[in-house]
């Protein structure tokens, strides 16, 4: 299976929340491109050992923000690229998720500096990932 996800059973994320989220990841970062298809939802669910109905749920999630179209018959693709939510709500959102990694980053005994230091990291990885691709293709 191209699309690797990882679960992490007994998170306070519900685990359709963490598919949600590294799809989201995967297409914002290129690991996912337009039109490319995802594992059926049985077939993710058995990768996963969930519930089929959690990656359903995912699946429909995705499919209203846009990030991913559902061609009956045919399966779950990556969308073209298009801004479905306003500017302010993804504004929040992006807060919501900082708020959750400042509190977690802090929880865990980390210095402002480190957390600093570990995005600015996580970014160079994500760039540097993009432009391997980039070249590949």
């Amino acid at each position: 299976m191209a699309l690797e996800i990882h679960i992490t059973t007994g998170s306070q994320v519900p685990i359709y929340r963490q598919v949600i989220d590294q799809i989201r990841v995967a297409v914002a970062t290129g690991d996912l491109g337009p039109g490319e298809a995802l594992p059926s939802v049985r077939a993710l669910a058995q990768h996963l050992v969930v519930n089929p109905n959690t990656v359903a749920k995912a699946y429909n999630e995705l499919t209203r923000e846009g990030v991913v179209e559902s061609r009956p018959g045919r399966g779950v693709f990556v969308a073209e690229e298009r801004r479905v939510l306003a500017e302010e709500e993804r504004l929040r959102r992006l807060q919501v998720a900082l708020d959750r990694f400042l509190q977690q980053g802090i929880g865990l005994g980390f210095s402002g500096a480190e957390l600093r230091r570990a995005v600015d990291d996580a970014l160079r990885g994500i760039k540097h990932r993009k432009s391997k691709r980039a070249v590949s293709k």
